[in-house]
């Protein structure tokens, strides 16, 4: 487990050298087109330099997830071309916000934002911020790969596949306010300095697309429930396993 915080203040090369010194490992910062909030090249560029790890989230507005899949090709094209002038390097991870309670009426709407925002940034991993009931929900549908959860409208409840959890928000810190996140591995992190390691999986996508059809045929061959679910089970293993979105 990695310490970490993210924050709307820009760091600058005394404050991020601060919270190295203070056992802090990873900072998560706005990757936005313009704003106070957003991360530059030259930010990049000193936070790698005094040895912290980047995290990418994308929020414009805090419901902008209820705009659904139209939002969410924009927002993945805007986070794309953001990625490419500040430096962050394909392979690694931009977190998309759902930074409000969202309802079960409104999950389908999400769900359809961060497909599409999924979609839209091929080049990257993608992963979602917000509550537990948007974890749970995002990675049913398998509509990204990476999940940063807050303690927010949680009610207590913690997801078991996290990457990341904020879990106090609002604190005075070396003369910024932070909120504190922790990590739990393959967080799809960052800095200039190197290149991550390209995702591996044990199966390539053309074996599993291969294999998919007769799966799907055997699904449509057959009208009994149990085995139409292990039809779909076993399909989705095969896309999980060779790096692609369950369906």
């Amino acid at each position: 487990m990695a310490k970490g915080f993210d924050c709307s203040t820009p760091l600058t090369t005394q404050t991020a050298a601060a919270f190295v010194r203070d056992g802090y490992l990873f900072v998560a910062r706005y990757l936005v087109p313009s704003g106070y909030k957003a991360l530059t090249k030259g930010e990049a560029e000193l936070i790698s330099n005094a040895g912290l790890q980047i995290v990418s989230v994308y929020e414009t507005t805090a419901n902008r997830a209820l705009g659904g899949r139209s939002a969410g090709l924009a927002d993945g094209a805007a986070a794309v071309q953001v990625a490419q002038q500040v430096g962050q390097p394909e392979g690694s991870c931009i977190y998309f916000a759902v930074d409000f309670d969202a309802t079960s009426a409104q999950m389908p709407t999400v769900i359809a934002y961060i497909q599409a925002a999924s979609e839209a940034t091929p080049q990257y991993t993608t992963g979602v911020y917000g509550s537990y009931a948007v974890m749970e929900a995002v990675k049913q549908a398998g509509a990204c790969s990476r999940f940063w959860q807050t303690y927010a409208w949680s009610g207590g409840k913690k997801s078991t596949f996290l990457n990341l959890y904020q879990y106090l928000n609002d604190v005075p810190v070396n003369g910024i306010q932070i909120d504190h996140d922790e990590s739990y591995g393959s967080e799809g992190w960052w800095n200039t300095l190197a290149a991550p390691e390209p995702p591996t999986y044990a199966l390539s996508a053309k074996d599993a697309n291969a294999i998919i059809p007769f799966l799907a045929a055997g699904y449509e061959a057959t009208s009994s429930a149990p085995a139409r679910a292990e039809f779909h089970r076993l399909a989705n293993e095969l896309r999980k396993y060779s790096g692609q979105p369950e369906q």
